[in-house]
């Protein structure tokens, strides 16, 4: 069984979270969101397997 570890961009992450931009870096500076994974010098991205985590914590995956 293979695991993918898809990354997610800032969009894709508050349309599956239903969270706005300021309310996940928010929660991410509080250490209550993933924190980001850096993909360049001005990218980042959110892991799927956090984020699945995240989510099912919250019973909300």
């Amino acid at each position: 069984m293979t695991i993918e570890n898809r990354i997610y961009n800032r969009r894709e992450v508050e349309a599956i979270t239903g969270l706005s931009k300021s309310s996940l870096y928010r929660l991410m500076y509080a250490g209550d969101f993933p924190q980001t994974v850096k993909l360049s010098s001005r990218r980042v991205g959110w892991s799927e397997l956090a984020l699945r985590a995240w989510l099912s914590e919250r019973g909300a995956y």
